[in-house]
């Protein structure tokens, strides 16, 4: 089964340390989703990527293909919520884990 890497870009520079209360409330609803996805053996990992040039939310989807890592993307809260929160989604052709191996082909 395909692997896949999720990155959720903020919708400014600032997000991280000026966020409204509705946006942090949407943060914590997109924590509680993605560790379902962990639950569900959908995600192996998630979490907060402090880069100097911006930071961003990273995670490692399993899917069937494109379409159904689409499909996780378009139910994740941050991206259903109106705060210009987005995600772009790419391919791996392999990921290895210490539980197992997701090869795209």
């Amino acid at each position: 089964m395909p692997a896949f890497v999720y990155r959720l870009i903020a919708p400014r520079d600032t997000f991280s340390v000026d966020m409204t209360e509705a946006e942090r409330a949407t943060l914590a609803e997109h924590g509680r989703y993605w560790t379902r996805l962990m639950e569900d053996g959908k995600a192996v990992a998630f979490g907060p990527v402090h880069d100097p040039a911006g930071s961003y939310g990273l995670g490692i989807l399993i899917a069937d293909d494109m379409a159904g890592a689409e499909a996780l993307r378009d139910a994740d809260p941050a991206i259903v919520a109106p705060h210009g929160l987005r995600a772009e989604i790419s391919s791996m052709p392999r990921l290895v884990t210490p539980t197992g191996v997701y090869d795209a082909t």
